[in-house]
């Protein structure tokens, strides 16, 4: 009478999907990524790009053991977010085919690790 059954009640209801509001910014940054994958098709481009990114994570690895060194008191905790950090892009390169943005990951990825060594070697 008063009570219904649990397949008469879905437990999530389907919501519609709502698609984002075509503004100038959505419509620009959208097709960003896509634009730079066509842009790097070139080989020299895909290569300058891609050296960019190992030398920006070479740069934001001096930097966190400039950083580290200087406060002194976050070590450990800085030293885990360096590894969370590294283990979400491995696992983020095994995911499909190869993009830009996935070797542009890997590859700042290599340049961060290179950097931190380096830094780990001048304290010897």
């Amino acid at each position: 009478m008063g009570i219904t059954t649990s397949s008469s009640l879905p437990l999530f209801p389907r919501q519609p999907i709502v698609q984002p509001q075509s503004t100038r910014l959505q419509r620009s940054f959208g097709g960003l990524v896509q634009q730079l994958e066509t842009w790097a098709g070139n080989p020299w481009r895909r290569l300058s790009v891609l050296s960019i990114a190992a030398l920006f994570g070479f740069l934001v690895g001096s930097a966190i053991t400039s950083v580290a060194g200087v406060l002194g008191q976050m070590d450990p905790v800085g030293a885990l977010i360096v590894v969370l950090g590294t283990e979400a892009t491995v696992r983020l390169r095994n995911v499909g085919p190869s993009t830009l943005l996935q070797q542009v990951l890997n590859v700042s990825r290599i340049g961060l690790l290179y950097g931190l060594f380096l830094e780990a070697f001048k304290l010897l």
